[in-house]
């Protein structure tokens, strides 16, 4: 849906609660989005990375000096009013989950142990062949995808009535699954609907299933992982159908947020680029589930495609036409949860001379993750209310690998990104989109 300029855009107002249903809620990234939130709105930490919650938004000409923070011009749902669920394959509570996740010390967890212990996971659809290095205990039993499709649709309406929620998102912060091309099963609702019903293993991963579940409840679903999934043409016709929003893929958190900065800078400065090896070591369960070439290809994909878009060889072949670039992922179990992304980029100046640009980022990747997860959720279920259904590109600046519609290239430059996702914001709330010349 486009938003034309200085019109105020009709938004449902945020009443109610807002069930958050996590894909995935055990895990390492899924537990620290909402061990920090629950301390957050009891004023025990601030929202650190969050730019729903703390970021400012200029608003009219520089020398009026109006920098509102996002949260206080823009009708997002308060946090208070979030309420937590979802599925995962493993039956332990939020606060065991956390536990085992290892990114917090138990003075923080205990900070909200109780609101954790009442977080309990609903039984997972899994399929270990696309997630071959987990082995799921706490996972649905069913004849066909069509059957786990239904099961998750009734888990969403009860956990909706269950919990009094007005509204609900779902979002997948669960594992890689193997890699999927794009097939003719995947090109129109009905043939996705009739791969479902006859169990069609190969062309449908479970993603897909909760993906189904979400839209066909009329509820917005938020890839976090770089799946296949909702980034098919079937799913864009059942979110246009249902009127319903969606956004992926995959997080934009320590490497390739960091790529989205420094590739722009080289391009900008009409610098040249020989090559780029990054290299990452990380030892949680996302770790290990890409210690598996099949999920690694996946992300690798993911990965790839994001200095190709930014630096456009084909408008400067002179400059980016033969580089190379590699990417790899360790697990190495010591680091846990900490990550270390590892770039080495050799460029060229004035006269083709060589230089060396070396980064390393000792990063947490949950830590990093988390604040994305709340933004998401707050700005989709934000879309949803203003009736823009469909592929929510102005998100772009959340992913590694955004969705983009048949008509356009995706835009991977961190910049730009979050340029469109504040000018989105302005003509919501009526204002002009700020083009920096004033």
């Amino acid at each position: 849906m486009k938003l034309e300029n200085n019109m105020k855009q009709e938004i449902k107002p945020a009443e109610g609660r807002l069930g958050v249903l996590v894909v995935g809620v055990g895990g390492a990234v899924s537990t620290t989005f909402i061990l920090g939130t629950l301390a957050a709105r009891k004023g025990l930490a601030e929202p650190i990375g969050s730019i729903t919650q703390l970021a400012t938004i200029r608003l009219g000409k520089r020398n009026e000096n109006r920098f509102p923070k996002i949260k206080d011009v823009v009708p997002l749902a308060d946090m208070n009013d979030l309420v937590f669920g979802g599925w995962d394959l493993f039956e332990e509570d939020g606060y065991d989950a956390s536990k085992q996740a290892a990114v917090f010390e138990d003075k923080d967890l205990n900070l909200v142990k109780d609101e954790l212990k009442e977080i309990k996971p609903m039984k997972a659809v899994f399929d270990q062949k696309w997630v071959k290095r987990l082995h799921g205990t706490h996972v649905k039993p069913a004849a066909t995808c069509w059957e786990h499709t239904e099961m998750l649709r009734e888990d969403i309406r009860k956990f909706k009535k269950d919990n009094n929620c007005t509204r609900v998102v779902v979002i997948w912060s669960a594992s890689t699954e193997i890699y999927l091309p794009p097939s003719k099963e995947h090109e129109s609702l009905a043939a996705l609907e009739k791969a479902m019903k006859e169990d069609n293993t190969d062309v449908i991963a479970p993603s897909m299933c909760y993906a189904y579940a979400a839209l066909a409840e009329g509820v917005p679903f938020i890839m976090g992982a770089p799946n296949l999934c909702i980034d098919i043409p079937a799913m864009w016709e059942l979110a246009d159908k249902n009127k319903v929003a969606i956004c992926g893929k995959d997080y934009k958190t320590g490497q390739t947020m960091l790529k989205t900065v420094l590739a722009p800078m080289l391009k900008t400065r009409m610098l040249g680029l020989n090559g780029w090896f990054s290299t990452n070591i990380l030892g949680n369960r996302d770790g290990e589930v890409l210690d598996d070439p099949d999920s690694f290809k996946t992300k690798e994909v993911s990965k790839l495609s994001v200095i190709d878009t930014i630096l456009q060889p084909e408008l400067y072949p002179e400059l980016y036409k033969d580089y190379y670039h590699k990417v790899r992922i360790n697990y190495y179990p010591p680091r846990g949860d900490n990550k270390e992304g590892w770039d080495n980029i050799d460029l060229f100046g004035w006269m083709g001379y060589p230089m060396q640009l070396k980064v390393d980022f000792l990063c947490r990747d949950s830590i990093l993750a988390a604040p994305l997860v709340l933004d998401l959720v707050l700005f989709t279920d934000l879309a949803q209310r203003a009736g823009m259904s469909g592929i929510q590109e102005w998100l772009s600046f959340y992913f590694k690998s955004p969705m983009h519609d048949e008509n356009h290239i995706p835009e991977h430059d961190l910049f730009i990104q979050y340029t469109k996702l504040k000018n989105t914001l302005r003509k919501m709330i009526g204002e002009e989109t700020i083009d920096h010349l004033d």
